[in-house]
């Protein structure tokens, strides 16, 4: 499908026909249907199938399948079943190294030349949520692979780490903070950040994106549809920050063909980083309304 923003990565249990239905319509921006975390081990074999016929069928956003980690029995034989012109991206959970993502984008081009697709037209979504993958982080961001972003997961770095989750999330902000790093170090985009497993606390939700977006983050993940709109609305630029990023260029274009590259916009200093920080607000809303 079209890419557009990665604001919101919806997930539902590759083996759950009536969610798998439902996912394509919350209004994600992609939908993950999982044959990890959240299918028994007993049905995951027999959830692929299933995942490719659901992705087969008319959607209306991006199509990602989550496979089983590196070091499962799992995972190859999810990437030889789920790999076709029907799939949009992979991810893989528990990244631990570069040799782990080299491995994964060498098998996924092997199957696009098998199904006759184009060279790197399955995306790559690597998730970084284990004491080695964030302590390899910078080398898992510049593995040179297919992969354009990475994503953070916190619960399962809190388990490795035998670390607290709080509801305020003080305690993330080094592992966001490190992704965010890594993934500007190596020229990739910006990260898509963890879930938010108290789903039915909104406020708690819409606090913990904003502060991803402050931090760098692009997008989060979800576990429930109810979720994808208020993720949504905190990574839009509002129409307040649309209106001050076009206020800057305009201005900013002027004053550069009068043979100044510094001037000053209702009080504020403008010079080529802040201007380029607008033009990027005006090109993510071109996405989003694209």
């Amino acid at each position: 499908m079209t890419d557009g923003p990665h604001r919101t990565y919806l997930f539902a249990p590759g083996n759950h026909p009536r969610k798998v239905e439902k996912v394509f319509a919350a209004g994600a921006d992609a939908a993950i249907l999982d044959l990890e975390d959240a299918v028994a081990a007993a049905e995951k074999v027999g959830a692929r199938s299933a995942v490719v016929a659901a992705l087969k069928r008319s959607r209306q956003c991006r199509g990602f399948v989550r496979v089983n980690a590196f070091d499962t029995e799992f995972h190859a034989g999810d990437l030889e079943a789920v790999v076709g012109p029907w799939l949009d991206g992979v991810m893989v959970p528990k990244v631990e190294s570069p040799a782990q993502l080299q491995a994964a984008d060498e098998l996924l081009g092997a199957l696009e030349r098998r199904h006759g697709m184009a060279a790197g037209a399955v995306d790559l979504l690597p998730i970084v949520e284990t004491a080695k993958g964030l302590a390899a982080v910078a080398a898992i961001a510049g593995a040179g692979t297919r992969a354009q972003r990475l994503s953070f997961g916190a619960v399962d770095l809190a388990k490795d780490l035998g670390m607290l989750l709080t509801v305020d999330e003080w305690e993330l902000t080094p592992a966001r903070a490190a992704v965010v790093l890594a993934s500007r170090a190596a020229g990739l985009e910006a990260p898509i950040d963890t879930v938010w497993v108290h789903f039915r606390d909104e406020a708690g939700l819409i606090k913990s994106a904003e502060h991803a977006r402050t931090l760098g983050f692009q997008g989060k993940m979800c576990i429930h549809p109810d979720q994808v709109a208020a993720v949504n609305r905190a990574f839009t630029p509002s129409d307040e920050e649309l209106a001050k990023a076009e206020k800057i260029v305009a201005a900013f274009e002027k004053a550069e063909a009068a043979g100044s590259a510094s001037i000053v916009v209702d009080g504020f200093f403008v010079d080529y980083p802040v201007v380029d920080h607008a033009r990027r607000t005006l090109t993510l809303i071109k996405s989003i309304r694209g």
